[in-house]
C-alpha cells in the first residue's frame, strides 16, 4: 500500500503537547499514594493513552496516499496450455489443469471480480506461443510446449507503451525456452507467478536421453543408449522395446528400478539390415503393463503421463556405392585376399588398376629366336637404360572399371577423373609410376577432395618406393626420411593392437576385449616390414609388429590430412593371415582377415565429401520442433558451386502400428547462404511428433541433376514438456525477483487481488481520508479510559 500520514491542524500541536504533559503530570501525582504497584501505572498508562488520543484528534491526521486509477491499467492473466498440465500429482483427484480451471471459473473466482473492478483484463493461454482468449475456453491442455519466456516477450511487445501493472502467469513453471541464466525481461511489469501443481515426487516413466553412435565394427555397427528414469517404480521390472517401421519389435531389454533418482541405461546393438536411413521407436512401460491397455483412459501402471514414453530415433548409415582405386605394381595376394573381402560389401565398389609389365616390348610379329617366355614379361627385373628404351609404357590391366573407358589411359591424371573415387590404395608401386603432376593430384585428392588414401608395404612401398620428399610423402602418416633399411626381418614379427588401436571399434574383430586378445593370439607372425623413421605428429599408431626384444615397429598408423584421411600399413604380407586357414588350430583365420579388411576400408571412405551433401541443424534459440536443412553442392571439381537450383522434398514417417502424420509430403526451395559458398538452407518447422525424412536434388542452370542426398531427424515436442514433472517452483521465483512481482500460492489470490489496487502501477490516483473524526478514534479513546476505570473499580483502588 502507497500511504502516509500527516496532519492538518499544525496550529494545535504544542498547545496540544503541553495539555499532555500536563494531564500526566496530575495524574502521575493523583495515582502516587494509590495501592496496586504495577496495576496502578497500567492504569496510569490507558488514562494517558486515552487523553492524547483525544489530543491527536485536535490535530486532524489526514490519511493519504496514492493508488492504480480504476479502469486506466490493464493487468495481464496468463494460463499455462501444455501437456504438462495433464499431469495427476500424486494423491490429487484432479489434474493440474483441472484445478486451473477451477482458479479461473467465473462463478467461483471472485479475485478476477476484484481484480476487474479496478483493472482492465486481458486474458491469454500460452503452450508455444500466446494466444488472447475472452473466458479461457480454449484451455485443453494439448500444448507441446511451455513457451513461459516467449509468453512474457509477447505480453511485452504487445502492450508496449500501455499502462500494463502486472502479470500473473498460471502455471507448473516447467519453461521449454528458458535457460540459466535468464534474459533481461526489459519492458516488462511486475510477473507474478502462481505455481500450480504439488512439489512432491510423482510417479513416473520417462525417456531422459538417448544417444546413437556408429562405427565401422561389423558385428554392432549401431549402438543406442537410452536412459530412463523410473521414479516411483523401485523394485519393479521397466521394460524397454525398439521396434521397426513396421512396428515390429527388434529387441527388447528389462532393468529393476532404483531410487527416484536412479537412472536406468538401456543399451541396444544392432545392425540395420539395409544401408541408408532408418527409423526406430523406443519405448518403455512397466514390464507388467506393457502389453496391457488402458481401462476407461486410465494408466495400468498409474503414471503421471505417458507422453514422455517413447522417442523416435534416426539412424543414417551412409550407402553406396563407395568406390576405391587400388593401383598396384604388380600382380599379388594382397589384391586377391583383398578383392574377396570386398565382394562381401556391397557398399563398395573395388577398381583395380594392375601392372603387370613395367614395359611392353615393341611390336614385332614373332618373339625372338629361341625365346620360349612371354615377349610382355620381357620389362622385369633389372635393365641398362639403353635395353629400358626399346620398350614402350607399362603393361596395365583394369578391373571390375565401370565401362570400357575408365582408366583406359591409365592413372587419372586429371581431378574430374580421379575424384570420381573415394579411395585410393596404393600397393608395391614406386613414385616414378606417377608423374609429377599425378602425385600433386594425389596430395589435393585427400587435402581439397577430402578422400581417403592408404599405402600398404611392399618391396616398391613408402621408402624403398622413393616417395621421400614427394607430395605423396606428406600425405602419408610416417617419416620416409632417413628410413632404416628394408629387408625381411628375421625372425617374424608378431602384430598388436596398441592403446589406439583398442580404442578405434574398425581396428577389432571379436566384439569384447577378451575374445579380441585370444584371436590376436592365433594370428601369424609376419615378416615383411616397411622401416620408418617415425610417426608424424598427431598420427594414431594403430597397431605395431613386437619383436623378441621388446621393441616395437609401426605397422598400422592413420591421421587426418587436410579435409581426407590417410593410413599406412607397413606390413608387406598381410596376405599371409589369410593362409592361416590352412592350419587346424587357426580355423576362421581368413574370415577374420576379410572383416579386417572391409572395416578399414570402411573407415577409409567415412566421411567422404559427396557432391550434394543434405544436413539437419537445430535452431538454436529456437524451439525443438524447428531445424534447418542445409544442402552443400560442389561442382566435378569438388569446389562449391553457387549456381545450383536445390529442391528439397519432405516426407513424415509413420509407424506401421501407429497413426499417419497428419501432414503430407512437401517440397520447399533452399536459398543460397550468405554466410559460406555453395551452401543452400531452407527452414521447416514440424507441427508433429515423429520422424522426418529429407531428399535434397541439386540441379545445374540447364536442369540436369547433379545429384541428391537423404538425410532424417526426429522431433518430439513433449520432451522437454516432460523432461520434470515436478514444479519448477525456482524458475517462477526467479522470474518475479527479477521483474519485481512475486510469488502467489493458488489459496492466496483472492487476498493478493485485494492488495493489488495498492500497489504501483502506471496510472495512479491520489487519496485522502480522515482520522480524526472517524469513530475508531474516539472508540479508542473512550476503551482506555473505560478500561482504566473497569481495572480500579475491579482491585478496589480510589
Amino acid at each position: 500500500m502507497i500511504a502516509s500520514l500527516s496532519f492538518t491542524g499544525e496550529a494545535w500541536i504544542w498547545p496540544a503537547v503541553g495539555f499532555l504533559i500536563a494531564a500526566t503530570a496530575l495524574l502521575v501525582w493523583s495515582y502516587r499514594g494509590s495501592p496496586g504497584g504495577g496495576i496502578r501505572w497500567l492504569c496510569l498508562g490507558l488514562k494517558v493513552l486515552g487523553i492524547a488520543a483525544l489530543l491527536i484528534c485536535l490535530l486532524e491526521p489526514l490519511w493519504f496516499g496514492e493508488r492504480a486509477r480504476p479502469g486506466a491499467n490493464l493487468i495481464a492473466i496468463v494460463a499455462d496450455n501444455s501437456q504438462g498440465m495433464q499431469i495427476r500429482d500424486q494423491g490429487e483427484s484432479q489434474t493440474r489443469g483441472e484445478q486451473l480451471q477451477d482458479l479461473l471459473d467465473p462463478a467461483r473466482a471472485e479475485w478476477l471480480a476484484r481484480l476487474g473492478d479496478t483493472f482492465e483484463v486481458r486474458r491469454f493461454t500460452f503452450d508455444a506461443r500466446l494466444q488472447a482468449t475472452n473466458d479461457f475456453a480454449e484451455l485443453v491442455y494439448d500444448g507441446n510446449a511451455s513457451g513461459i519466456g516467449g509468453a512474457l516477450r509477447t505480453v511485452s511487445e504487445r502492450f508496449q507503451g500501455r499502462p500494463l501493472a502486472g502479470v500473473i502467469l498460471l502455471t507448473d513453471g516447467n519453461a521449454t525456452d528458458l535457460r540459466t541464466p535468464l534474459p533481461d525481461f526489459v519492458g516488462l511489469p511486475p510477473v507474478h507467478p502462481v505455481v500450480i501443481g504439488d512439489a512432491s515426487a510423482v510417479r513416473d516413466i520417462a525417456i531422459q536421453q538417448v544417444g546413437v553412435t556408429q562405427s565401422a565394427f561389423e558385428d554392432a555397427p549401431v549402438t543406442i543408449q537410452v536412459d530412463v528414469g523410473a521414479a516411483g517404480f523401485a523394485g519393479q521390472t521397466i521394460n524397454a522395446r525398439l521396434v521397426d517401421l513396421s512396428g515390429a519389435v527388434v529387441q527388447q531389454q528389462n532393468l529393476v528400478g532404483g531410487r527416484e533418482t536412479d537412472t536406468l541405461a538401456f543399451r541396444f546393438e544392432l545392425k540395420p539390415e539395409t544401408n541408408g536411413l532408418a527409423f526406430y521407436q523406443v519405448r518403455v512401460a512397466e514390464a507388467d503393463a506393457a502389453d496391457r491397455q488402458p481401462v476407461d483412459g486410465e494408466d495400468p501402471s498409474g503414471e503421471a503421463t505417458q507422453a514422455n514414453n517413447s522417442r523416435v530415433i534416426v539412424v543414417n548409415r551412409e550407402s553406396g556405392p563407395y568406390r576405391i582405386l587400388y593401383v598396384s605394381g604388380r600382380p599379388n595376394w594382397e589384391y586377391k585376399f583383398l578383392n574377396r573381402a570386398l565382394q562381401e560389401d556391397p557398399e563398395i565398389d573395388l577398381v583395380a588398376l594392375i601392372r603387370i609389365a613395367k614395359r611392353e616390348p615393341r611390336f614385332e610379329f614373332r618373339g625372338r629366336e629361341g625365346e620360349t617366355s612371354n615377349p610382355l614379361y620381357r620389362g622385369f627385373g633389372d635393365q641398362s637404360p639403353d635395353a629400358v628404351q626399346q620398350y614402350d609404357q607399362p603393361v596395365l590391366q583394369r578391373l571390375n572399371t565401370r565401362d570400357e573407358f575408365e582408366l583406359l589411359n591409365g592413372f587419372p591424371r586429371v581431378p574430374e577423373d580421379l575424384y570420381e573415387y573415394h579411395a585410393i590404395i596404393v600397393d608395391d608401386l614406386e613414385a616414378e609410376f606417377f608423374s609429377p603432376d599425378q602425385q600433386s593430384l594425389l596430395q589435393k585428392f585427400v587435402s581439397e577432395r577430402g578422400g581417403g588414401f592408404m599405402m600398404l608395404g611392399g618391396m616398391e612401398s613408402f621408402q624403398e618406393g622413393s616417395y621421400a620428399e614427394t607430395p605423396v610423402a606428406s600425405v602419408l602418416p610416417v617419416f620416409l626420411d632417413r628410413a632404416p633399411e628394408f629387408g625381411i626381418l628375421a625372425p617374424p614379427r608378431l602384430f598388436q593392437l596398441e592403446r589406439e588401436g583398442w580404442l578405434q571399434p574398425w581396428a577389432r574383430v571379436r566384439s569384447s576385449q577378451d575374445q579380441e586378445r585370444a584371436r590376436r593370439e592365433t594370428m601369424p607372425q609376419f615378416q615383411v616390414v616397411n622401416r620408418v623413421r617415425g610417426v608424424k605428429p598427431g598420427a594414431s599408431v594403430i597397431g605395431v609388429m613386437r619383436e623378441p626384444s621388446g621393441e616395437t615397429i609401426p605397422g598400422i598408423v592413420v591421421h587426418r590430412y587436410g579435409r581426407g584421411r590417410s593410413a599406412a600399413m607397413m606390413i608387406g604380407d598381410f596376405w599371409y593371415w589369410g593362409m592361416q586357414d590352412l592350419h587346424q588350430d587357426s580355423a576362421g583365420a581368413q574370415e577374420d582377415m576379410n572383416k579386417s579388411w572391409r572395416q578399414l576400408t570402411r573407415w577409409l571412405v567415412s566421411d567422404v565429401p559427396k557432391k550434394v551433401e543434405l544436413a539437419v541443424e537445430r535452431q538454436e534459440g529456437e524451439s525443438a520442433n524447428a531445424v534447418t536443412l542445409q544442402v552443400r553442392v560442389r561442382d566435378e571439381r569438388y569446389q562449391p558451386l553457387d549456381s545450383a537450383s536445390v529442391m528439397v522434398e519432405i516426407e513424415p514417417v509413420a509407424f506401421g502400428d501407429q497413426e499417419a502424420p497428419t501432414t503430407g509430403n512437401l517440397t520447399l526451395r533452399a536459398e543460397p547462404a550468405l554466410s559460406e559458398p555453395g551452401l543452400y538452407e531452407v527452414a521447416y518447422v514440424s507441427r508433429t511428433t515423429g520422424g522426418y525424412r529429407a531428399t535434397a536434388i541439386a540441379s545445374n542452370n540447364v536442369g540436369a541433376e547433379l545429384g541428391r542426398d537423404e538425410a532424417g531427424w526426429s522431433v518430439d515436442l513433449a520432451a522437454e514438456e516432460f523432461r520434470s514433472l515436478v514444479p519448477n517452483a525456482a524458475l517462477l521465483e526467479a522470474i518475479a525477483t527479477k521483474t519485481g512481482g512475486q510469488v502467489v500460492s493458488p489459496d492466496d489470490l483472492e487476498d493478493f487481488a485485494s492488495r493489488l489496487p495498492g500497489e504501483k502501477a502506471p496510472e495512479m490516483e491520489s487519496w485522502s481520508y480522515p482520522l480524526w473524526h472517524t469513530p475508531i478514534m474516539f472508540a479508542f479513546a473512550l476503551g482506555c479510559l473505560l478500561a482504566e476505570w473497569g481495572i480500579r473499580r475491579w482491585k478496589g483502588m480510589p
